[in-house]
Parts: C-alpha cells; structure tokens; sequence
C-alpha cells in the first residue's frame, strides 16, 4: 500500500467520523479521499465478490432486497443504501465498510447508469444485474439507446463477470452482449401478440427495426415479445416468475422457480425487483428457505413506499423520477383499499433531471378514477404539476398548491382523509425527508 493510498483511507474515514457525530451522512468522505487518491477504489474493493444493480428504475430496492437475502446467508454485506450510487458514493461505502464474521467479503452495490464505465475501471465485479431502462433525464443520459451503451461500456471492463439482465426488455437481447448472460423474467400465460401501448419507447426490433408485438405485456416495454417480420423474440429465461398470486398496495405474493415467496412491498413494478433479487441469490447458490427469511424482513426504504405518521394521518412516500415509474406508482396507490389524498412534489433541480416535460408522458388520468378527496401540488415546480394534474379532469376546486413542504405538512395533518401518497421527485423527497426528520417523524439515513 502506497504513503498516498494510506493517507487517502485516513482522510476519508477520518471526515466520515466527523460527519456521523454531526448525525450527517455524505459523499464527502469519497470525494476527500479520492482527490488524495484518484484510484483508492481499487485497493478498497480488491477482495470482494461484488454484485453491480443499475438500470433505471428499481435498483434502490432491487439492492435493498438483495442485501436482505445475502445478509441471511452470509453475514455482513456491504452495500449503499441510500442511494449515493456514484463514485464518491461508492468510495465513501467501501470506506466505511465493516468486516463480516462468516469470512466472505460480498458488496451489492447500487451504481448509476452513467457513472457504470467510470467505477468499473476500479473495482471488478463477479456480476452485472441490468433490471430496465426506461427513458430518464434526458440532459442526464440522453435516449434509451445511449443509456443501455453505458451498461455495456461498464461491463466491458469485467468481461468475465455474467449479465443478469431483465429478459422481458427487448433492450437487453442483442448480440451486442460480450459478458456471459442469464435472464430472469415473467412466465405468465400466453396472449395472441399484440401491440404495447402507443405511447412506449424501446420497442423496435434490434435485428429489421419493425415494431414488436407482445405475447404478454406487464408495463411499459416488458414483457414476452416476438417480431413477427424477423423472428426475434424473448430468450429463455433462467429465473422465471410463473405467478402472480396476490398484488395489493403494500404487499405482493408471487411464485417464482417452484418457490412461493412474498414481499412487504405493494405494487406490480415491484415485483420485478424481488424476481431480480431472487435470481441473484440463485445465482449464488442461496437456499430458497433463506431467500424466504430475506424477504420477510423486507421493507419499503428510503422514499420507496416509505410509510410515517404526519400527526395522526398515514402517509406513504414514494418516489417518481419518468414517465414509467410515475405511471405504475399510480397504479400502485389505485390498489389502495381506502380514500386518501395525493400530494405531487415535482423539482428541477440536477439530481432531478432539468427538462420536467416527462410529466405530460405519465399517466396522471388515472388519478379521475380513484377514491382521491384531496390534491396537494408542490415543490419547486409547484404551478407546472398543478397545471398538469388540473388537465386530467379531476375537480380544479379540489387541487390546492402548496406554498412550501412545512406548508404541505400542515395542509396533511388537517385533511379529510386519513391517508396520504406522496409521490415525489427526488431532491423534493430529500427535503421532505429533511424536514420529517427535524421533526422526528422518521429517521434519518446516514
């Protein structure tokens, strides 16, 4: 170990103590230790198997429920739970890693799309998981096509470690794939094919270009697809989720590979993120009674269905970023056996995505069918989510904007109902969260 690498490590861990007795939780430490040490995540992540998740939507929770299921059967996981999945996040994660009793040193580690090609220069993960993509901040990573190129510029750095992809994308079934690949997907009955949604990107045939068909279509551009110019069509799956027993708002039982397995966790969307998770515990030879013990400890985190009481209301937090996961977080809350109000946060802020225009993509017309009393429009875009939801068709008279989020809290605890979603962008959902947890409603990550 170089004098450099030695003070990096000490900086870094040094600033984390710091901040952690401040009751803060940061990038700060990476961003330290890597001006130190351009390549410290090297030597920090050389003796462990590492298990990468990215894509679009769902790797939060995709992550939190495979470090569930790994901590069941191996102990100690390294991983970053909050979300700070780019490389000052992932050197701070690796920085303040602590040692396992069983001996095996495991990471699963949530990775940004774009930052993928930059991190796997320093670590060497063991496997890729590839769950969607869907279209997502376009100042940030441009069309579907440009962000799928990122996982495969990251996984060309590991051309040893195997792809388990999502095979109910047709994204992730060309030829392009160097790495070894397995799939998971859904193997539910069969359809006469037909079109997806007009509205759906990612659609077209790699090989001739025609518009695919589905033979089973579960949101947005999944599902069994076949072209029927050329021929292409989903792959074998290895992981294979064969039924959907029960799908409410707050908890999903399913069957996958023989298994029945359940998550605390509502929403079909969802349900792809413990499938993935469930294969990468096959994968690495996981006993599917551990898997069980994983999941039944599993919970929403960290504005993914993250559930609080705002005075004597209950209210659930869910975060919306693009058209497809806005979409099916309303199909989620339709689920809902109760009223309840909706409060919508949109913010435009970097981590957000600058260009909001996505909002007029997801299908906020679902809202007119549901047992809503009550909508609050806010953050900093508060006017252009108002004038979004008015357009629906829902009463005009019944959307109120929240001037501010302490506003927003006030206008929750005297409501009507006695439920609330709030669906938010993801900066908004960090200064809700900052507030909330000013207020010790909940607690804060770190």
């Amino acid at each position: 170990m170089t004098m450099k690498t030695t003070l990096a490590k000490l900086a870094g861990r040094t600033s984390h103590l710091l901040l952690k007795q401040l009751g803060r939780g940061s990038t700060l430490p990476g961003k330290i230790a890597l001006k130190i040490d351009p390549d410290l995540l090297k030597s920090l992540s050389k003796d462990y198997e590492i298990v990468v998740i990215t894509g679009t939507n769902g790797k939060t929770l995709t992550t939190a429920l495979t470090v569930g299921i790994l901590k069941e059967a191996f102990g100690e996981v390294v991983t970053n739970p909050s979300g700070a999945n780019m490389i000052t996040g992932i050197t701070s994660t690796f920085l303040t890693a602590k040692s396992g009793k069983s001996g095996k040193k495991i990471a699963v580690l949530e990775i940004d799309e774009a930052s993928l090609p930059k991190i796997t220069r320093y670590l060497t993960p063991s496997l890729f998981v590839f769950t969607n993509i869907f279209r997502d901040q376009m100042d940030r990573y441009g069309e579907i096509y440009t962000t799928y190129q990122f996982l495969l510029d990251g996984a060309k750095s590991a051309p040893q470690a195997t792809i388990l992809a999502n095979g109910d994308s047709p994204l992730f079934h060309p030829s392009s794939i160097q790495n070894p690949v397995k799939y998971y997907g859904f193997d539910l009955e069969k359809e006469a094919p037909k079109p997806a949604h007009y509205n759906t990107e990612g659609i077209l045939c790699p090989n001739c270009h025609h518009i695919l068909k589905y033979r089973v279509n579960t949101y947005a551009n999944l599902g069994d697809y076949i072209c029927e110019n050329c021929g292409f069509s989903r792959p074998t799956l290895d992981y294979r989720l064969t039924d959907l027993l029960d799908v409410t708002n707050t908890s999903s039982t399913f069957r996958i590979d023989g298994e029945d397995y359940k998550i605390n966790i509502g929403g079909l969307y969802n349900i792809y993120n413990a499938l993935a998770s469930v294969a990468i515990a096959e994968f690495l030879g996981v006993d599917p009674a551990i898997i069980k013990k994983g999941f039944e400890k599993s919970k929403a985190v960290f504005g993914r269905q993250e559930t609080f009481k705002i005075g004597d209301k209950d209210c659930t937090l869910v975060l919306i970023k693009n058209p497809v996961g806005a979409t099916q977080a309303l199909e989620m809350i339709r689920l809902a056996p109760y009223d309840f109000s909706l409060s919508v946060l949109l913010n435009a802020n970097y981590a957000d995505g600058i260009d909001t225009s996505w909002i007029w993509d997801a299908h906020f017309e679902s809202i007119t069918d549901m047992p809503i009393t009550q909508i609050f429009a806010g953050g900093v875009r508060s006017a252009e989510i108002a004038r979004r939801l008015r357009v629906t068709g829902y009463d005009k008279d019944k959307i109120a904007v929240a001037t501010s989020l302490l506003d927003l809290i006030e206008k929750i605890k005297h409501q009507d109902s006695s439920h609330a979603y709030i669906l938010a962008t993801y900066t908004a959902m960090l200064e809700l969260r900052e507030i909330l947890a000013k207020q010790h409603v909940i607690q804060k990550e770190v």
